[in-house]
């Protein structure tokens, strides 16, 4: 499914307060004081599209982190249609794909609604000030779903925006692109 995003690109990102899988609470604060940029994907553990982009996930979090810069999970989905959205279906989840980026759980919706996230994973880039620069998809221009764990080349013809996004923050240019459509499965909203 295709989403053109009502995108919260230069605004002030949600000041959350969120558990993580880890049993600590993660505040955006936080990650704002310790990191130059902080990339957010909204995840979900049934989507087909964020299993197919972990190993890319995984292995942008190992390059990112000596720049100063931090991946954080958040899943939002609603638990009464799918109980393994749950924190320990988080956990599972986590464990079974080794996780290396904290996973963080929006019960109450609140963090996702403010983003205007729509589908998993989104992507929302956060600067240093916690203002959003870049809001939609990691890649654009994959076929199929299909992900590659390199980073410098993901299936040559797509585009990496997300790591795009980062390098012009981090390098002081403006951000070429600053929102792209997500494609995803639909987050599954509190009724």
């Amino acid at each position: 499914m295709d989403v053109t995003l009502d995108t919260p690109v230069g605004q002030y990102a949600p000041d959350f307060e969120l558990p993580g899988i880890d049993g600590d609470v993660h505040h955006l604060a936080q990650y704002l004081v310790n990191y130059k940029a902080i990339g957010v994907v909204v995840m979900g553990n049934y989507c087909p599209y964020v299993h197919q982009a972990l190993p890319y996930l995984k292995q942008l979090q190992t390059q990112l982190v000596p720049q100063g810069v931090t991946l954080v999970g958040i899943n939002g989905n609603d638990t009464t249609a799918d109980e393994d959205e749950s924190v320990e279906g988080m956990k599972h989840f986590a464990q079974a794909h080794q996780l290396n980026f904290p996973y963080l759980r929006d019960k109450t919706q609140d963090v996702l609604r403010t983003f205007k996230a729509a589908m998993t994973p989104d992507v929302f880039l956060l600067d240093q000030n916690g203002i959003v620069c870049y809001a939609g998809a990691m890649a654009v221009g994959i076929g199929d779903g299909q992900w590659t764990t390199d980073i410098t080349n993901i299936l040559g013809s797509a585009e990496a925006m997300l790591e795009l996004a980062i390098a012009q923050l981090l390098s002081g240019q403006p951000i070429a692109t600053p929102y792209t459509k997500v494609v995803g499965t639909p987050i599954k909203w509190r009724s």
